[in-house]
């Protein structure tokens, strides 16, 4: 197959722009239903979706194209990404259907799929589909008109996923006293996270619940989380939560206004897990990405950081492949495989709620377990994607940066999954050094790669 039509989160793109167009929808629904089709199954999809003004357009493709190929369509509107992954397990459907662009500005949208099980699908499956779709003379094979799916909305799928959210927090705690401050990006999680939060006993102060389709991620969330951390120090909140468009990721600020990254959440969970004994294999999954000190972290307590490459899917493959039930990215994607199986940004958030009740500990105190190496990340816009080796003056510049952090520090470049981007990272103690190097790197990946 000459195009790689899926990335790393599914289909992503600008709407009304190929590939992001109704008519790609309606040919995804169709060749979804026809792989899935073909193999034993019960013919029931879940289709959710954030709140984009797009994603109206495509459900309804989406719909009509698995109805055609014989699935019968659930449709539970407005939902985080965790929340169809849940569903489609719990509803025993043969897949679950997100449409998406997590924590893209409105005009992007996404398509992502989930198995039985509620793990992402592998690139087999992907593949299979995209080979279909792109194939324009493909001659559907439609089942006989008495055979087609039937549509249908299911209008108690929020009360489901809080039932699920409120089992993965002990019984015998609450969180009674407790002012929590949650920006929801106007995304999925508008309506559920506040109500979860209070319905076990937290005062709660909503941001980013008032979405219009246009304003998903805009000003809000965990991309700007500057209004939460105001927020948090006006009221005198103890924590402070910031989802993105999807709810799959988490970022977190403590009682005094201070930002923690998705390594720092890691590091409190892990530190947990392992003086109970239960984190399995004493292993946590990161990715390259994972800042240093979070390495040194583990090895200090007797366990491993194990890294995968960048993306959810990827750390899950790993946590499913070293039976590991931690895991998660510094973008805030957590994983704990013990619930769920896919990143949830508000079951995260319960078990830092959890630990702060069960310890008795402020969250900036639970905070300094991990101080994080000084970590610079650029973006670079490309017109092209070479391998690096390729890029002579790059891996000079990158051999001569090594040099001066003298095992202090690291560089990655990697190319993103969903964008036209170089990503530079580069990490270690002396802080000058870092950011001096980063943008070295920077301006000769601009010169070779533009």
């Amino acid at each position: 197959m000459s195009e790689r039509l899926f990335g790393t989160d599914g289909l992503r793109g600008r709407v009304n722009t190929y590939p992001l167009t109704a008519e790609m929808a309606l040919r995804l629904g169709l060749a979804a239903g026809t792989v899935f089709r073909s193999e034993e199954c019960r013919r029931k999809v879940i289709i959710g979706k954030d709140t984009r003004l797009s994603g109206y357009m495509f459900e309804s493709a989406l719909t009509a194209g698995l109805c055609a190929a014989g699935m019968d369509v659930y449709q539970v509107g407005p939902l985080p990404t965790p929340a169809i992954a849940f569903l489609t397990r719990n509803m025993r459907a043969d897949f679950g259907v997100v449409i998406s662009a997590s924590h893209n500005p409105y005009h992007d949208n996404g398509i992502k799929f989930f198995d039985r099980e509620g793990f992402k699908l592998p690139d087999e499956i992907e593949n299979r589909m995209a080979e279909l779709i792109l194939d324009k003379d493909h001659q559907w094979d439609y089942p006989a008109s008495n055979q087609i799916g039937r549509a249908k909305r299911i209008v108690d799928a929020p009360g489901r996923y809080i039932v699920y959210l409120k089992n993965s927090f002990p019984q015998q705690l609450t969180l009674d006293g407790l002012r929590v401050v949650i920006d929801c990006a106007n995304g999925a999680n508008y309506k559920i996270a506040p109500l979860a939060l209070e319905e076990l006993g937290a005062e709660v102060f909503r941001l980013g619940t008032d979405p219009n389709g246009l304003n998903i991620n805009y000003q809000c969330g965990s991309l700007h989380p500057e209004g939460l951390q105001a927020k948090v120090r006006e009221v005198r909140a103890d924590i402070g939560l910031a989802l993105d468009g999807d709810a799959d990721r988490l970022l977190v600020v403590d009682e005094k206004g201070r930002l923690l990254d998705g390594d720092q959440i890691m590091a409190i969970c892990a530190d947990d897990l392992l003086k109970k004994g239960k984190l399995r294999n004493n292993t946590l999954v990161g990715t390259v990405m994972s800042n240093m000190a979070l390495e040194v972290f583990m090895q200090q307590r007797g366990g491993t950081l194990l890294r995968s490459k960048v993306g959810d899917r990827y750390v899950i493959e790993a946590m499913r492949q070293h039976d590991a039930n931690l895991g998660g990215e510094q973008s805030g994607h957590l994983i704990f495989r013990d619930y769920g199986t896919t990143g949830d940004g508000l079951l995260a958030a319960l078990q830092i709620l959890r630990i702060m009740r069960e310890t008795g500990k402020p969250l900036s105190e639970l905070a300094s377990l991990l101080k994080p190496y000084p970590q610079v990340l650029l973006n670079v816009k490309v017109t092209r994607k070479i391998p690096f080796t390729e890029c002579e003056k790059l891996m000079q510049a990158q051999k001569d940066v090594e040099e001066q952090l003298a095992g202090k520090g690291r560089v990655l470049l990697r190319y993103s999954g969903t964008e036209n981007l170089c990503r530079i990272m580069v990490e270690g103690e002396n802080e000058d050094l870092v950011r001096r190097s980063a943008q070295l790197l920077a301006e000769v990946a601009d010169l070779e790669l533009r």
